[in-house]
């Protein structure tokens, strides 16, 4: 099931305090009004803008209702973001009948314009077969698309395929390629199978350290595989391979500034 979650916008209103006085008498003298700056209309693309905005606010208090109301008439006008959204609600089955038909329709028209999203969601239909025939060769043509363009599921669902051989021939080098493209994204499923890369010598050399290293990211973001194969490493390491491993991981998050694990 694709779902997306972005961050909710919280706008505060300042209070207003009207205070009362005494009224003078009134000047006598002419008051000129103040010059007023007209405000021009919105172009085109400011107001499709603004209409996919009120799109999000609406979705993000689950007003999917409103949602779909300001996003269909975008995306039957060629939106490419307002397409892609369509297509999640549809898959998703919210606000409207679950549809996979009517989601690879809405999902092919934003990857028509080269939304990386919109390509990865393709390849998991072909790969899963929802509304088409599973055909894994495809989903690969796909996730090479959105891969390409940096989208780290796409990069991690390459290095399942080609780590069992499937719509590709099997080539581990190639998986260990994508699973560390992902990795390094943050991805905690690329983190956990390159560890398990590592630890097995699958792809490249045989390094329980860097397998240490792997896992233990994994495991910090919750990843349950991670953190079983990061004790079973451990066990095969010494003392100091631990800690070196440790440190690897520690320096990993602080290059990006994330909480280091205790």
């Amino acid at each position: 099931m694709i779902a997306v979650r972005l961050p909710a916008i919280l706008i505060g209103l300042a209070g207003l305090t009207v205070s009362c006085a005494t009224v003078d008498a009134p000047d006598t003298e002419a008051v000129i009004a103040p010059e007023v700056e007209e405000v021009s209309a919105l172009s085109p693309e400011e107001a499709k803008a603004r209409d996919f905005d009120r799109g999000m606010r609406a979705w993000e208090r689950d007003d999917i209702s409103s949602a779909l109301r300001e996003w269909r008439p975008l995306a039957e006008q060629g939106h490419a973001v307002a397409q892609t959204m369509l297509g999640i609600l549809y898959a998703n089955g919210q606000g409207v009948s679950q549809d996979y038909s009517e989601s690879l329709r809405w999902h092919r028209l934003a990857a028509g314009q080269g939304r990386a999203y919109s390509q990865w969601a393709i390849g998991t239909f072909y790969e899963r077969g929802l509304s088409v025939s599973q055909d894994h060769t495809v989903a690969v043509r796909w996730y090479r698309l959105a891969a390409a363009q940096g989208l780290t599921e796409a990069q991690y669902n390459l290095g399942v395929l080609y780590s069992n051989g499937r719509g590709v021939p099997q080539d581990y080098s190639e998986a260990f390629r994508w699973y560390r493209l992902a990795a390094e994204e943050g991805d905690p499923r690329a983190q956990s199978n390159l560890g398990a890369m590592y630890g097995w010598g699958q792809g490249t050399a045989q390094d329980y350290v860097l397998a240490h290293k792997w896992f233990n990211l994994a495991a910090a973001q919750g990843d349950q595989k991670g953190s079983g194969n990061r004790d079973l490493v451990a066990s095969k390491m010494t003392p100091a391979e631990i800690a070196e491993a440790q440190r690897l991981a520690s320096e990993w998050l602080a290059e990006r500034e994330l909480p280091i694990p205790h």
